[in-house]
């Protein structure tokens, strides 16, 4: 039966072909983009971007008291970032912007600057290096195929970050939604009425509250501009009844006039330039963590909205091109003066909602986005800061990630949200910078956690309850289910190293003092270090002990970490000629040595040559009389084969039953390319060829011998020509064949259900 049919393949009806083409064909295709809709997704997209970049940047050189610059900065890095970025990473609906992770990084580095008694010109040539640095860093990543390695940092800690950043953003703004006066603390502020403005208060709400209320109201309009018009449109109502707000010069409640010309641009370019060149060596120290952690935050947060934008566009983005636009984008930002950004979220919803699916609509937004600059300065110029506080207030209000606080309703989350928490709460209360540190660290943390809580077992048993592909005999397997538990089996999964052995060597303690037959199955094994190394040789010096031996099978070479197993184990003297761990080349091998050694200690193997098997010593003709043996043995001829030679072959016709006498033949199942498939082991006392003696039909298998090998070879011409003048040796065979038939399928149905449970 072996050689002819060992494995049957059933395909359920509800997976054939032609239901899977249905399916196939019901998916629609993905929207085509148009220069119509390119247009009107970059007018929205910077509809939505513009007055988050002017909030972003007066957020970070509020600090400085310098609320123009900053305002500018926003304008630039819009129309810098939507440019370049489209341009180069050609990402279709891709809006790229300045965004509330750079804000916030670049925001706390003024204030660290500031602290260390540096001045504001020598502050701002810093900002420009850091992100220049970060720009530099996020091109490196795109290059050097970074992309993938950045979706790898867990998510907790990235949420967690994004959530301190939002939640630092919120604490800024406070001071101007509620219209602070100037060297106001934050605390007492909110703790004293008094020094609360109501006409700040009420734009804010005003903004916030159409900005929530938009999307019920119109949706030809985007949430941001609905709402700082609406705070624009209160302001001015106010200002009919107090004469002070209608003031624009002096006015510390609004942006003010923003420079436009030339020489005033020039200007700026070239000082910066020049305090670039003041920076020493010593100051640079200062920024590099925040250029690294700015370069990280704008690379997720781009990756992320590529990946929220493939669910709408079903276009799949190439991670390192964008990195690169992204790059370039920030680097063109920082040479004209604007805010660092990334692939902003809402721009791109909008831009891909209201019809733009190419990169061209993120070079129509920046073009639009110089337009505003140049022809409604004066409209932003009475922006006021209340209302762009409302703004961020929503912006830092959706970074948050609320469905985190699900995960305290599992057991198996808290320490997720634990994580998320501590990285909350590190960015509020000291800054992000060392909450970036402390991410890095709870990140080497989870993975050490996701390692130890995962066991590298991934299946064990024992010698009795698995089997080699020797077909063996009863008394051979009666021996095996006797004293099989002798030998262990164990299939290791993941990393071997130094988080990992202890709990491996302790889950093998108890067997380690009491078997003889350790094996590993290392074919799902990543990367192993010294300390596993070092454990491997502690388990083949326990086993020695009692003579017991440590086998390895599937040994991987040039895995994950680029080592080669058996030659990392030979550097360390663990694999010596003699006495020293064994290595199988297949699982099989190991496992048939392993019997071998139960079976010889059992007594079953004395080690004397074997001797030549005749018809009466074969399980298949026990209790057939003396006759019906002579009868049979008129049937058969002898055939002796060489180590090597083949017995049969796939596809050819036949419809003889072979009897090993002495030696053992490997039945191998064809594959593509000329290789094959081992499916058992027989040795003496057993049988193959049994369904082609049955029905006559082809051979499903090769069958060689395994080593020297002599056969008794039953014809089914010759038996029926026998039995026609006795049906009793016919009669009794063919039951004899049925019950051993039935036996192999009974032991490839329970083979079956152990691989299905695994």
């Amino acid at each position: 039966m072996l050689a002819d049919s060992m494995l049957l393949c059933y395909i359920p009806p509800h997976l054939s072909a032609g239901k899977v083409i249905l399916m196939q064909s019901a998916q629609p295709p993905p929207p085509t983009s148009s220069l119509s809709g390119d247009l009107w997704g970059g007018l929205a997209a910077m509809l939505v971007a513009l007055p988050s970049s002017i909030a972003f940047g007066i957020l970070v050189f509020s600090g400085l008291g310098d609320v123009g610059i900053g305002a500018m900065a926003g304008i630039l890095g819009a129309a810098a970032l939507g440019l370049v970025s489209a341009l180069v990473g050609q990402t279709g609906g891709l809006i790229s912007a300045p965004c509330a992770p750079a804000a916030a990084v670049l925001s706390a580095l003024v204030v660290v600057l500031s602290g260390h008694g540096l001045k504001p010109p020598k502050v701002i040539a810093l900002l420009v290096l850091t992100a220049l640095l970060a720009a530099c860093l996020q091109l490196l990543y795109g290059v050097i195929g970074g992309g993938r390695l950045i979706k790898f940092i867990p998510y907790p800690v990235v949420t967690g970050y994004l959530s301190g950043v939002g939640l630092l953003i919120a604490l800024g703004q406070l001071p101007k939604f509620f219209g602070f006066p100037a060297h106001c603390s934050l605390l007492h502020g909110l703790l004293a009425p008094a020094c609360w403005d109501w006409h700040c208060l009420l734009v804010g709400l005003v903004t916030m509250a159409l900005m929530l209320g938009a999307p019920r109201i119109t949706r030809k309009l985007p949430a941001p501009i609905f709402g700082l018009l609406g705070g624009i449109c209160t302001y001015f109502a106010l200002s009919a009844f107090s004469l002070a707000l209608r003031q624009l010069g002096g006015n510390a409640l609004l942006i003010g006039k923003i420079h436009m010309s030339g020489a005033v641009f020039l200007s700026g370019i070239s000082n910066r330039a020049h305090a670039l060149a003041t920076i020493a060596p010593a100051d640079i120290s200062l920024i590099l963590l925040s250029a690294l952690t700015l370069s990280v935050l704008i690379s997720i947060d781009t990756l992320k909205t590529c990946v929220g934008l493939e669910t709408v566009t079903r276009n799949r983005h190439n991670a390192d091109r964008v990195l690169v636009g992204q790059g370039l984008g920030n680097l063109a930002s920082v040479l004209v003066g604007g805010m660092p950004g990334s692939g902003a979220m809402g721009p791109s919803l909008i831009n891909v909602t209201s019809g733009g699916r190419s990169w061209r609509a993120g070079v129509i937004e920046g073009v639009l986005v110089i337009a505003a600059l140049l022809f409604l300065s004066p409209l932003i110029a009475w922006i006021p800061f209340s209302a762009l506080a409302g703004i961020l207030f929503i912006v830092a209000f959706r970074m948050f990630d609320w469905h985190a606080v699900h995960l305290l309703r599992y057991q198996s989350g808290r320490q997720d949200f634990a994580v998320i928490a501590v990285v909350v709460l590190v960015s509020a209360f000291t800054d992000l910078m060392v909450a970036a540190g402390v991410g890095v660290a709870l990140a080497i943390l989870l993975f050490m956690r996701d390692h130890l809580r995962a066991s590298v077992i991934r299946w064990k048993c024992y010698l009795n309850q698995i089997s080699s592909k020797t077909l063996r005999l009863d008394s051979e397997k009666a021996i095996l289910a006797q004293h099989g538990d002798q030998g262990v089996f164990c299939e290791l999964q993941g990393d071997l190293f130094f988080g990992t052995s202890d709990q491996l060597y302790t889950q093998l303690d108890a067997d380690l003092r009491s078997k003889k037959y350790l094996l590993f199955d290392m074919r799902h094994v990543q990367s192993m270090d010294y300390t596993a190394a070092h454990l491997f040789d502690l388990m083949h010096a326990q086993l020695a002990e009692r003579g017991g031996q440590l086998l390895f099978s599937g040994m991987p070479s040039a895995v994950l970490d680029g080592r080669d197993f058996q030659r990392y184990l030979a550097e360390f003297d663990l694999l010596k000629s003699h006495g020293g761990v064994m290595i199988s080349e297949t699982l099989d091998g190991a496992l048939e040595w392993i019997e071998e050694q139960i079976l010889t200690e059992a007594g079953s193997h004395t080690g004397a040559p074997e001797r030549r098997l005749e018809l009466p010593d074969f399980a298949l003709f026990h209790g057939f009389a003396a006759g019906i043996l002579t009868q049979l043995a008129a049937c058969v001829r002898e055939r002796s084969v060489a180590a090597g030679e083949s017995i049969i072959r796939h596809g050819e016709t036949g419809d003889e039953l072979f009897l090993v006498r002495q030696g053992s033949v490997r039945i191998l199942q064809p594959l593509e390319g000329g290789q094959h498939h081992h499916l058992a082991t027989i040795g003496a006392g057993n049988f193959f060829g049994e369904l082609s003696f049955l029905d006559h039909g082809l051979r499903r298998s090769d069958v060689q011998a395994k080593s020297a090998t002599e056969l008794y070879v039953l014809s089914r011409s010759r038996l029926d020509a026998a039995t026609k003048i006795d049906p009793t040796a016919g009669t009794q065979l063919f039951a004899h064949l049925a019950f051993a038939i039935a036996e192999r399928l009974r032991q490839t149905d329970s083979d079956l259900q152990e691989l299905e449970e695994r």
